[in-house]
This record gives C-alpha cells, structure tokens and sequence, in this order.
C-alpha cells in the first residue's frame, strides 16, 4: 500500500511540471541580466535556490527541488517565472518559497511583512539566466 501511494505521489510531481500555469512577463523584462540572475541564483543568503537545486553551469547544487537542467525546453519564459514567483500556484503543498508573492504568508518577521523575496528585476534576471542556461545545442 505504501509503495503505491509513493508511486501516486511521484506521479502528481512529475505532472506538476506539466501544468499549463503562468506569469506574463513584469516590466523589468525589458532590462534583464543575465548575469545578475546567475549571481542570484548561486546566492544561498537572497535565494537560496542552489540549495535545493541543481543549475546548469554551476558546480554546486541540491538534490531536494527537481534539477533545472533543460528546463527552457519544458517550459516558456511565463511558467518558469510563475514557478520562481509562487509555486504553489502550481502545487499548493510545495515546500518551496514564494519569492514573489506575500499572498498567504503567516508569522513573517515584521520588517518583512509585505515584501517579497525578490524584487520584479530580480524575478526577470533569473528567469533570463535560466532561459540562456538551460536552452538546447
């Protein structure tokens, strides 16, 4: 009975990629970096991200979020910055940080309530990075 509800389970967070949710792009689209958004990325103090994951064209990376190897080749520049934004968009249950959201958050640290993680620029640059890192030969 376990294995299949870890079977279950797998399956839902694999299809979890798949799900057809988005973000239009911010008005820093227009200003992105891709190297700002590397340099956040391999932040572990303003992101974190490297934590979790594995990111193309870096040696470190976690094993606990899926790899973002290829992901330009999944996913169009609007779902990846809907993921970064709030992924529990996507997956309610996520443990993942809403870096661009402050919708539902409880016990922030005063100084913090109504902030979000990242600013809109920082948002854009990493999807900019990731979408330079992760594109095909």
């Amino acid at each position: 009975m376990k294995s299949k509800f870890v079977c279950v389970a797998l399956m839902l967070a694999a299809n979890a990629w798949a799900v057809d949710v988005s973000m239009p792009p911010t008005k820093s689209a227009a200003t992105a970096n891709v190297e700002r958004g590397r340099k956040l990325l391999i932040s572990r103090q303003e992101t974190g991200c490297v934590l979790c994951h594995r990111i193309p064209g870096m040696k470190e990376g976690g094993e606990m979020g899926p790899s973002l190897s290829g992901l330009s080749q999944r996913m169009s520049a609007d779902q990846i910055r809907q993921r970064i934004a709030d992924w529990r968009a996507v997956n309610p249950q996520t443990f993942m940080p809403a870096y661009f959201s402050t919708k539902g958050l409880h016990n922030v640290a005063k100084p913090q309530i109504g902030k979000t993680v990242l600013t809109e620029q920082g948002l854009e640059d990493i999807v900019a990075y990731l979408l330079d890192a992760t594109k095909g030969p």
